[in-house]
């Protein structure tokens, strides 16, 4: 019989690629008895990735809250009248079984609309410090998929299961052949590597953090660095090095093998993003996180903080980081005992088959039918 799944969430590759691993799983447990529709904001990046994937997907007129004061804010209740109106349409015409969503702007809509029109809704939430609108829908979901801990502070308890997040990729501890992955970047094993990536568009504080450290060296790094500025600031930080060339560092835009920089990296210098604490697990890398403080409720470090109060993390404030962030990292990556700690700790937080997980939950429901 086939089943019908809608997968709604975007806007950031954080709710994107979990629907996408989602999606995969789904037909990989199905193949051809499942349809998938996706549902996106227009004009955001999912309207592109998803398509390129082979999938097909619907788009909706949402847009989010400016936070500062603007007249696009007043449109606001207008475009969410709307896609409340589209996405009742999208599901009746699909005649969908279920609606999972991912969050983001999207996703919203298409759970309220699927909630009033009776059919089931599973919610997959991300990160460990909840936003108001899944708090919301969570009353009318039957599940809550989560990743963290003590998420009955903002869900129904009887309604949560842990499930960790969904990732493209294959991530895991023994990773790939470090010394195919030294070799990738020119290294070798005679001093140990951290790892400075702040995203596909680049991280202003970690890129003046690099900055700052490597002119207080005398054109040789006392360890190996893997330092991907991103796409933003690739020019600006290929003529920051041309004139102070420094031994030891790689440095580009994007790293098109995380598995070798995972393989590679003693030590992790990153952001905090939902997804990517979820593969810092997976391949069990001691790591200093530095949370971006321009996301909405702080979710980046309430991330961390869920790790760092575990023994699994450190966290170095946004504010703090272009000062101490690399020399902590640097003392860190020297300190074998308390590099063994956090490997084990963090290493007790990976969940390698949550996309399997949020399937299980999806078969269940729709099992209830």
């Amino acid at each position: 019989m086939m089943k019908r799944v809608i997968l709604s969430g975007g806007g950031t590759g954080g709710h994107i690629y979990p629907a996408v691993s989602v999606a995969e799983a789904l037909k990989r447990h199905w193949g051809d008895d499942v349809e998938l529709l996706f549902v996106g904001a227009e004009g955001k990046m999912e309207m592109e990735k998803i398509p390129a994937l082979g999938y097909r997907i619907e788009g909706l007129p949402v847009a989010g809250l400016q936070r500062r004061l603007t007249l696009k804010n007043l449109a606001l209740p207008f475009k969410v009248a709307s896609s409340i109106r589209r996405a009742k349409r999208i599901i009746r015409d699909f005649r969908a079984d279920i609606v999972v969503g991912f969050g983001g702007y999207a996703s919203a809509p298409v759970l309220w609309a699927a909630q009033r029109l009776g059919v089931p809704t599973i919610i997959q939430e991300q990160n460990s410090y909840a936003g108001l609108t899944n708090k919301i829908l969570s009353k009318r979901a039957k599940r809550i998929c989560v990743a963290y801990d003590n998420m009955e502070r903002f869900f129904p308890a009887d309604r949560i299961v842990m499930t960790g997040n969904p990732l493209r990729g294959r991530f895991s501890a023994e990773g790939s052949n470090r010394s195919e992955a030294l070799a990738h970047y020119g290294f070798d094993d005679r001093l140990p590597v951290i790892l400075v990536v702040g995203g596909s568009l680049g991280t202003r504080t970690l890129n003046e953090m690099m900055k700052a450290w490597l002119l207080t060296l005398d054109g040789e790094a006392p360890v190996q660095v893997i330092w991907q500025t991103g796409k933003y600031y690739e020019r600006e930080m290929q003529h920051f090095l041309a004139e102070h060339p420094t031994k030891n560092i790689w440095q580009g835009a994007f790293i098109e093998r995380m598995d070798y920089a995972y393989a590679a990296a003693d030590v992790v210098i990153s952001r905090s993003g939902a997804c990517t604490v979820s593969e810092l697990c997976l391949v069990a890398k001691p790591t200093i996180f530095v949370p971006s403080p321009n996301v909405a409720e702080d979710h980046q470090t309430k991330n961390a903080m869920a790790l760092v109060e575990r023994g699994a993390a450190a966290i170095v404030r946004d504010s703090e980081a272009v000062e101490r962030a690399m020399s902590e990292a640097v003392s860190l990556v020297f300190d074998a005992e308390r590099l063994a700690k956090l490997r084990q700790n963090i290493a007790l937080l990976a969940i390698s088959d949550s996309a399997e997980r949020v399937v299980h939950e999806i078969e269940n429901e729709l099992s209830k039918a």
